[in-house]
């Protein structure tokens, strides 16, 4: 999918608002809506994309079955 016709967005907070697919419903994107940034979910990716993680967020709610231990800084939050 490459039209912006497809996406909708929804604010979840004040704060962020998150980018889903009109058709299917999937979630592709988190845009903290005061940062100059936008999350991209990778699984929307069908081929390769040569990119690679730069940390992992939201860690001190993960569940107790995943282990991070790829020496990536973790965020709690």
């Amino acid at each position: 999918m490459t039209d912006a016709d497809h996406v909708r967005w929804y604010q979840s907070s004040e704060k962020v608002r998150r980018g889903f697919c009109a058709t299917c419903g999937s979630s592709l994107f988190f845009d903290p809506l005061h940062l100059d940034w936008i999350g991209i979910a990778m699984g929307a990716f069908d081929g390769p994309t040569d990119t690679h993680l730069e940390k992992h967020i939201f860690v001190a709610s993960k569940g107790d079955y995943y282990t991070i231990a790829d020496g990536l800084p973790q965020n709690r939050q």
